[in-house]
């Protein structure tokens, strides 16, 4: 068997510790990922989803455990020192991009992402010629605006740039924190089309939170459940496949022991 893209192991994080407000976000989550495997994840409100991308991402420092990616262990290292090997893309549409900077200059820094700075950083030849192909691909007529500030585009145009940016290097692992919960419904669709067409075509390894249950059946090969810190549910391949909206549901509450309280994924 291939080694783990990603392993956690016995993470545990704990928000403000010995106060009033603790919150244990964490409690031992231990997860594994093969190379290529596309997983969603679900779960109600301050179940973790989030906290478990910020952990794996080095946002936090981890209170206990291990997380390796790729056979390295990065437990330790800091947010900036694992960018090299992730790809993240947030819900906020304004976060991942520079708005003050070109397309091009979004794109050429995406390309640099992880490698020392310099001076010299300006936009190659190779990549005038290839970033309006793959600007192209988005289907979004970004491609014949190369030059447009990224402040000026639409939130779906941006989070559709940012997702081509983070996947730019096809990082180890893809990190989507419900990348389209802040678009409208037809913008989202178009962002979810484009997410899988990267995915599939370049088999990345990727963990995607979600609140809409019907993404999470369809997309991906493997979808885990998430509750108080920890994952009640994993299925994958077939199973995932024959799932319904009310299987899951009923399945939460098997696991869970009551039942799910969270309006936007019951509406979704």
């Amino acid at each position: 068997m291939a080694e783990a893209m990603l392993s956690m192991r016995g993470v545990t994080k704990t928000f403000n510790k010995g106060t009033v407000t603790e919150k244990r976000a964490l409690t031992g989550v231990n997860l594994e990922l093969a190379p290529g495997d596309f997983v969603t994840v679900i779960g109600g409100n301050g179940a973790g989803k989030s906290t478990l991308l910020n952990m794996i991402a080095g946002v936090f420092p981890l209170d206990s455990g291990t997380i390796t990616l790729d056979g390295e262990d990065v437990s330790r290292l800091s947010e900036p020192a694992r960018a090299k090997y992730l790809g993240r893309v947030f819900q906020d549409p304004m976060r991942g991009t520079a708005p003050d900077m070109q397309i091009d200059e979004n794109l050429a820094l995406a390309r640099r992402r992880g490698q020392r700075r310099t001076l010299a950083w300006g936009i190659s030849k190779q990549e005038k010629a290839e970033y309006p192909t793959l600007l192209k691909e988005l289907d979004l007529g970004l491609e014949t605006r190369m030059e447009s500030k990224v402040g000026l585009l639409s939130g779906g145009q941006r989070q559709a740039l940012t997702l081509l940016m983070a996947t730019l290097t096809n990082p180890k692992l893809l990190l989507l924190d419900e990348h389209t919960a802040a678009l409208d419904p037809k913008t989202a669709a178009k962002v979810l089309y484009l997410t899988e067409k990267i995915v599939n075509e370049r088999q990345l390894t990727t963990i995607m939170v979600t609140h809409n249950m019907h993404d999470a059946i369809r997309l991906g090969n493997r979808l885990i459940m998430m509750h108080e810190g920890n994952i009640i549910y994993d299925v994958r391949g077939e199973e995932k496949a024959k799932l319904t909206v009310p299987d899951l549901l009923k399945k939460f509450e098997e696991v869970s022991g009551g039942e799910l309280a969270n309006d936007r994924m019951l509406l979704s």
